[in-house]
């Protein structure tokens, strides 16, 4: 009896083990069975990838490899990009002032030393990121149709949005702590980038929405710049930057000529002999 008792006693830390492995191998099985199917990410588009490589080096220092911004010992280095949509990154490389060469407090336009398939790669990876305006078509920003009608309204729209910054003539003209607001005309803007700007607002211009200015409207505007830049300028227009030159000739020249007109007429006359 006690010999039966061992031998039982033996075998049941044997059978305990082995049926805890048949267990564990069991449930296993059905947790492999049953836990859902994790599927690999699709890979990004070809345009998309090659602008991430783009992106990642000329643009990830300042803006972070998501777009997020970057900021250091709580200065910000470059914005957060996420949201601003495919035209801008066209109308920032496009005319050169992205990549900046060097931190400024605003960026100039410059030489453009990527191709149009670079740009439109970089743009649609950073499109990829959020929400935005999309790069435009020509039939968006070309003026060519426009009646005269419709290029008289869209100076009477620049001359009430933009003039206070950009002039009157679209020469441009200083802001406030040292910004400025870039000449429009004879300094190869294009039409597609005027559409850009109004409708992603850079640096210190706001953005004007299709709810403030209707595409109608955006492409009367360009039509109002490209007859300033196709119209001659005659005489001497003092840079066209408006009424500060123009007043400060007609003092200088109009009424100091006339000061001393009178004083050489004083200077001859019987008193002074």
């Amino acid at each position: 009896m006690s010999e039966r008792r061992t031998r039982r006693s033996r075998r049941s830390p044997a059978r305990r083990a082995a049926l805890i492995t048949v267990a564990l191998t069991l449930m296993g099985g059905l947790s492999a069975i049953a836990a859902p199917t994790v599927s690999q990410a699709a890979p990004l588009p070809a345009e998309v990838s090659s602008g991430q490589a783009l992106f990642t080096t000329n643009c990830s220092s300042c803006h972070g490899m998501n777009g997020q911004g970057v900021t250091i010992d709580g200065t910000q280095i470059g914005p957060n990009i996420q949201n601003v949509g495919a035209a801008a990154v066209s109308f920032q490389m496009s005319s050169g002032r992205m990549p900046m060469a060097k931190q400024a407090q605003q960026s100039s336009r410059n030489q453009n030393t990527f191709s149009a398939e670079q740009i439109q790669a970089v743009a649609a990876y950073v499109a990829a990121m959020g929400t935005g305006p999309a790069i435009p078509n020509a039939s968006q920003y070309d003026p060519s149709g426009l009646t005269p009608e419709q290029v008289a309204k869209g100076g009477e729209l620049f001359r009430t949005n933009c003039s206070a910054c950009h002039n009157y003539a679209g020469k441009g003209g200083a802001l406030s702590n040292g910004n400025y607001a870039p000449p429009l005309t004879g300094t190869g803007v294009t039409n597609q980038e005027i559409w850009e700007a109004l409708r992603t607002g850079p640096q210190n211009m706001p953005v004007f929405s299709p709810s403030q200015l209707s595409d109608d409207d955006v492409k009367s505007i360009i039509g109002y710049l490209s007859q300033l830049n196709e119209s001659p300028e005659a005489g001497y227009t003092l840079g066209g930057i408006g009424p500060v030159t123009e007043g400060f000739a007609a003092w200088f020249f109009g009424i100091g000529g006339l000061v001393g007109f009178a004083l050489w007429i004083a200077s001859k006359g019987a008193r002074a002999r």
